[in-house]
């Protein structure tokens, strides 16, 4: 059976995020392995750096030692206390772990800090509880001991992972084909709100394709968005200067009322008769005498996948009519059997979530939390939720990055085949190419 730590989610995660961006990796408890002093060294030193957690009540108080633990060797240690999501430090004088933590009796009367483990007590010396906003704990009882090694959240064996998956998706967008060759390009509609960021994760797609940071298409912050005009983009790849095998479509935003893209022009772009560039007036939807409605779109026009783009910042915020609006867009999708998902945004942004956090964002508690919102409010499947972080304001490419949207847009390919691949299944005779 594994073993498993105390800590909550939310209290090792700010224990990670003080300490400067860790890795924790249980090394022992208490509990399991004995409370005992000769246990805890037997299974700690020379590990590098770890923390040190005792449980009291309603306290987690613990000690942090930035160099390798050695039995008969001084370190430098730092205490700390967390109770809720706060915590409290004391930088203590350099000692030998064995001062610190011992099984038999006769300590020291000046120590800072000191724990029997066999008697399971803990003491702090009235000063340095008063520094931790503690009570006084003279010769208090505590329940449970942990110590983790204390790692880099990126460590070489990480990126060197990272960088094989990055190398793997590019390689496996670059040389996707559509179901039977039906169409050239599958294209893909972005959907969402305005500053959701459709237009970002476009210059974010292009970005790792081109191998650096690139905006071609125009982001803003203005409430109303900064284009009221559909565009189709394709991107070229570097080494032989074809076009790569997908299409993103992106729309004017969508707004509660008045202004933004009208619902009824939905069903025209799904269907293929709205052409590139095409200006969108919120007032009036789109009809076939309008001078730029293609009447006989082929199956290359259609839409193939369409992905509804939300700020993961933003959901809690969406109005009532913002989701009466989507859940109608939804309904049209579904008539018309067009695939689709939801990419959350600027998930880098949230709190407590570190760089570290990118490589295995589905299992953080917060973007779980951020999912089950939006599975509530929206409808959505939670299988069909992805999760990027797009280039808004770097200079530099992140493989990290690359990697979420990379997989992003692999899902994405993905659906649209079975798109593609539903419409033969109907033996749909009069299917045009």
């Amino acid at each position: 059976m594994a073993v498993r730590t105390r800590l909550t989610w939310m209290q090792e995660k700010n224990l990670q995020t003080y300490f400067g961006g860790k890795q924790f990796t249980l090394l022992y408890k208490a509990s399991v392995h004995e409370f005992s002093a000769y246990d805890l060294f037997k299974r700690c030193c020379d590990q590098g750096p770890i923390v040190v957690v005792i449980y009291k009540e309603h306290y987690v108080v613990g000690a942090y030692m930035k160099t390798s633990c050695k039995k008969e060797e001084k370190v430098p240690i730092v205490l700390f206390a967390l109770e809720e999501n706060t915590i409290s430090e004391c930088k203590i004088s350099s000692y030998v772990p064995t001062e610190l933590f011992y099984d038999g009796s006769g300590r020291r009367n000046d120590l800072e800090f000191h724990i029997n483990m066999r008697k399971q007590v803990m003491t702090l010396n009235l000063d340095t509880s008063e520094k931790l906003r503690l009570p006084h704990m003279q010769a208090s009882p505590f329940q449970e001991c942990e110590v983790f090694r204390c790692e880099d959240l990126l460590d070489r064996r990480t990126l060197e992972g990272i960088n094989e998956l990055h190398e793997s998706l590019l390689l496996a967008v670059n040389t996707y084909k559509p179901h039977k060759n039906l169409v050239p390009q599958v294209r893909i509609l972005l959907l969402g709100p305005t500053r959701a960021g459709k237009s970002s994760f476009f210059n974010s797609v292009k970005s790792v394709f081109r191998g650096h940071v690139t905006h071609q298409a125009l982001v803003g912050s203005e409430a109303t968005g900064v284009s009221d005009t559909y565009r189709t983009y394709s991107i070229k790849d570097t080494v032989d200067g074809n076009f790569l095998p997908f299409i993103l479509c992106d729309t004017m935003g969508l707004h509660e009322r008045g202004k933004g893209l009208c619902v009824d022009d939905i069903a025209y772009i799904l269907k293929g008769h709205i052409s590139d560039r095409y200006q969108f007036n919120s007032m009036k939807p789109i009809t076939p005498s309008h001078c730029n409605y293609i009447h006989y779109p082929l199956l290359k026009d259609r839409i193939h996948c369409a992905a509804f783009v939300l700020d993961v910042n933003s959901v809690k915020y969406i109005s009532h009519e913002m989701i009466a609006k989507i859940k109608e867009i939804r309904r049209q999708l579904i008539k018309c059997g067009m695939p689709h998902v939801v990419l959350l945004t600027h998930v880098d942004s949230m709190r407590l979530i570190t760089k570290g956090d990118l490589t295995d964002i589905y299992r953080c508690i917060p973007v779980k939390h951020k999912l089950e919102a939006v599975h509530k409010k929206l409808g959505f499947a939670l299988s069909d939720m992805l999760v990027v972080s797009n280039y808004t304001s770097e200079w530099e490419l992140d493989p990290i990055k690359d990697v979420l949207i990379l997989s992003a847009l692999r899902h994405m390919l993905w659906i649209s085949d079975d798109f593609l691949e539903d419409l033969t299944a109907r033996g749909n005779k009069n299917l045009v190419v």
